[in-house]
């Protein structure tokens, strides 16, 4: 098992987001745990491209404080939403013969989906701990809502194994 970090990037870690605080301790108590427990923990950024707020070289591209990866954590870039496509993230994975991934960061809506989808779709088991995805209100429906539909209905038990903060500290200390 291993721990991915998608996207906790400076430019769109803000209190705007859905439950903010609640994001904010599960993930840390994730990346606390997964290191203490021997599990390796992996961190994605998004590179939007040159001329935006989330390209290498911009105080937004940068993972946040709250969120930094050791020394010896790996760091993949992705220019899409999915943390699989053209990355070596797969690839990765596979050499080291890793089949569950536990997944925390932003946006619930675009990078989570599309990485917890493409994960499934790649053979891997994708385990979503409550409340370390999040997003923000759109035009559509608020970060609640997105919340809420990705995580209690769309993925689970379709693309992942949606669970309780607890449950998924307990499998982190299990490695």
């Amino acid at each position: 098992m291993v721990l991915l970090i998608v996207d906790a990037q400076k430019e769109i870690t803000t209190p705007r987001l859905y439950r903010f605080d609640t994001f904010v301790t599960n993930t840390t108590q994730l990346i606390h745990t997964a290191r203490q427990s021997g599990v390796e923990v992996i961190y994605v950024r998004h590179d939007d491209g040159p001329g935006t707020a989330m390209t290498p070289g911009t105080a937004g591209f940068a993972i946040d404080e709250r969120f930094l990866p050791a020394p010896d954590e790996r760091v993949f870039d992705k220019t899409c939403n999915s943390a699989f496509r053209g990355t070596g993230l797969k690839e990765y994975l596979m050499q080291k013969g890793c089949r569950q991934v536990m997944i925390a960061g932003l946006q619930t809506d675009y990078c989570i989906d599309a990485t917890i989808k493409c994960g499934f779709e790649h053979g891997f088991e994708m385990l979503v701990p409550a409340f370390a995805n999040t997003t923000f209100d759109n035009a559509f429906m608020t970060g609640e809502a997105n919340y809420r539909y990705h995580n209690e209905h769309m993925w689970k038990e379709r693309y992942a194994r949606c669970m309780s903060l607890e449950e998924a500290l307990e499998l982190l200390r299990r490695g």
